[in-house]
């Protein structure tokens, strides 16, 4: 079934930039072009997304500027709605989409100075235009989700049902899944961990007598997401950040820099820029540690005695990983890796690490492959880790069926019935509210009829 492009699109991007002043807009000068309730949509509002738009790289048209219109009109009435029912702004939430928001923009179009060049507004203008628009974008998703729970709760003989009553050629198809056991060899941390503290302690007496943080950060640090704009991360809620870095930027006064400072991530040096109740903008200098070859034989010969010891039966598997992996997350469980937020056993390709993956390919069920370097799944990145791999079973690509896949179906269910739960609420909406279409977009094909009147 074809999903609708309800207000998930809004999620994708609704910037709605007005400018402050009057301008043309293929020769016409700005006005409203949609009444909806009491809200105006103006043209501005459109041009701005298509203005955003086309900074992504996407052609646009007058059926994307149609388009558009549409997502603005649907987005007022969750949003009028949102209102009347005093939903509260997730303000964690706009914090940390405007900062991914500025972050994107500014990496599309290559920094500071070209987006405000882009834009024709400074930087902090363009965050407090959009600040709003996430807010609002906050109480649109969360009204969304109240529709949607409203669905009836499904049973095991609704899914039975579902599956017996579609064709099989509308049912989802289930991509090949592996279950895996594994079993994870760290680094002798000790001597790099020293390393990198040494390198940040000098890194930040440098900065301390007189160079530049900003410039330092682009040549050192290792946060690919921050490194290009100076280690500056922008103003976000301390809740966004690991814990102990939020305690050392909060603590710290503007422009003081801050001992190193250990996350997940690696180790940080972090400067204030600013502070502002529980939210700061702060730069950093992120330093992972890096291991020699002789970490990795030392760890790949500790690995193929453990695999040595399996291929002679003279231990499983399970009970290797149990007295053996230093992976925390499955060593408990016999090596069993299983998904942090769904706890399924059960992997696609997309959700394995790159490494652990190009290994698994060429594995039959029941090999145990050679060591071979990888990534565990602490922080952002991962931390080096060696690993050997036991494929327990291998669940072909097919037709979901209700035996295998009962999770996968009813997944699919739920999100076709919140989607009716959508589409009704949106054509209620439509009936109900007063809506008037500019004649300039009277011509639009509305994906949703019942817009003109």
């Amino acid at each position: 079934m074809k999903m609708k492009k309800i207000l998930l699109a809004v999620a994708a991007g609704l910037l709605a930039l007005a400018p402050a002043s009057a301008q043309r807009y293929g020769g016409v000068v700005d006005k409203s072009i949609a009444l909806i309730g009491n809200d105006i949509v103006m043209l501005s509002d459109v041009e701005a997304e298509a203005q955003m738009m086309r900074a992504r790289g996407l052609a646009v048209d007058h059926r994307a500027r149609c388009e558009i219109l549409e997502n603005f009109l649907v987005s007022k009435l969750f949003l009028t709605q949102a209102k009347l029912d005093s939903l509260v702004v997730n303000e964690a939430q706009v914090a940390a989409s405007l900062d991914q928001r500025m972050n994107e923009v500014m990496a599309t179009l290559g920094g500071e100075q070209k987006t405000e060049e882009y834009f024709g507004k400074p930087i902090y203008k363009l965050r407090q235009e959009w600040q709003q628009t996430m807010r609002d974008q906050s109480l649109i998703q969360e009204m969304q989700r109240n529709v949607a729970s409203d669905v009836p709760k499904l049973t095991p003989r609704d899914i039975k049902k579902y599956c017996d009553e579609t064709p099989a050629e509308d049912l989802p198809m289930v991509s090949t899944k592996y279950r895996i056991r594994q079993i994870g060899i760290y680094p002798d941390r000790e001597a790099a961990e020293l390393a990198v503290k040494e390198r940040l302690i000098g890194l930040r007496e440098r900065i301390v007598n007189g160079e530049k943080f900003s410039t330092l950060a682009r040549l050192y640090s290792q946060d690919p997401g921050s490194m290009s704009k100076g280690g500056e991360l922008g103003m976000a809620s301390r809740s966004i950040f690991w814990p102990a870095f939020s305690d050392a930027a909060m603590s710290l006064k503007v422009g003081q820099v801050s001992q190193v400072v250990e996350t997940p991530d690696g180790y940080h040096i972090i400067q204030l820029i600013e502070r502002e109740g529980d939210k700061f903008n702060a730069r950093h200098i992120l330093i992972k540690p890096q291991y020699t070859s002789e970490d990795r034989d030392r760890a790949f010969r500790k690995l193929d005695s453990i695999r040595n010891l399996i291929m002679v039966d003279s231990m499983a598997f399970f009970d290797a990983a149990r007295s053996f992996s230093e992976e925390r997350h499955s060593a408990t469980n016999g090596g069993l890796m299983a998904d942090e937020y769904t706890g399924s056993s059960y992997f696609e390709k997309d959700q394995l690490k790159p490494a652990d993956y190009n290994v698994l390919r060429n594995m039959k069920e029941g090999d145990v492959s050679e060591p071979f370097e990888s990534l565990d799944n602490e922080g952002r990145n991962g931390n080096t880790i060696y690993k050997i791999l036991y494929l327990e079973k291998v669940l072909p690509a097919h037709v979901a069926n209700y035996q295998e896949d009962y999770s996968t179906l009813i997944e699919e269910v739920n999100n076709k019935n919140a989607m009716k739960a959508i589409d009704k609420f949106i054509a209620e909406k439509q009936k109900t509210t007063y809506i008037v279409i500019d004649p300039m977009f009277q011509g639009c094909d509305f994906e949703r009829k019942g817009w003109i009147k």
